[in-house]
């Protein structure tokens, strides 16, 4: 299951096309796959949040309207 998530982060088409069906064979259920799947979406997606606050600073910054 690991190597499911691995593989939707690093987007590797055959990588997710052979762990999915390994995990299937062992006895993983599409349930499963999918909270796999979902987790790994999230730590994606949670570090562009979590440094959007790089941009949010920068933008702050350098804005006109910001106090020197």
């Amino acid at each position: 299951m690991i190597a499911v998530a691995v593989a939707h982060v690093t987007q590797c088409p055959y990588c997710i096309q052979g762990h999915t069906r390994l995990a299937q064979r062992k006895g993983n259920s599409p349930e499963e796959i999918m909270e796999a799947i979902w987790v790994a979406a999230q730590m994606r997606a949670g570090g562009a949040y979590a440094h959007s606050t790089l941009a949010l600073h920068s933008m702050k910054d350098t804005s006109p309207h910001s106090p020197p």
